[in-house]
């Protein structure tokens, strides 16, 4: 089975629809002007997905608590242990890939290590081969 990835985003992008203006009124042109700069500045991307793997880090960590799975107290040990985007992208990373009932075992293995970026070769396919089971 090959799975397109761009197709696959693609299709998921079409199924949330239009997306929610951020502003409720009318802009200027400067105002355009400053969003622009503001929103297209690489650190506003940074920003924004560490804000994400934040919102996705507090999600699992409260879930895990409020059903059982791991303590405050487990929570209170992390403290420092997720001090840069690196860390958080990364456990967040292995949140979204765990379910809240692994949370114990997540929590035991420590914090993860930084991911590497992969460096593909320039003839990759644009696709994944999925090993079904």
């Amino acid at each position: 089975m090959h799975l397109q990835l761009d197709k696959l985003v693609e299709s998921i992008e079409l199924a949330f629809g239009d997306e929610l203006p951020f502003v409720t009124g009318p802009l200027t042109e400067e105002q355009k002007s400053v969003l622009v700069q503001v929103f297209g500045d690489e650190g506003y991307q940074s920003y924004l997905q560490d804000q994400v793997s934040r919102q996705i880090i507090r999600d699992y960590l409260t879930n895990a608590v409020v059903l059982g799975f791991i303590s405050d107290r487990d929570v209170a040990d992390l403290q420092g242990k997720l001090a840069t985007p690196e860390l958080r992208s990364t456990m967040s990373l292995q949140m979204l890939m765990s379910a809240v009932e692994q949370a114990a075992e997540l929590m035991s293995q420590g914090v993860p290590e930084p991911l590497e970026a992969l460096d593909p070769t320039p003839k990759s396919p644009p696709h994944m081969q999925l090993i079904t089971n």
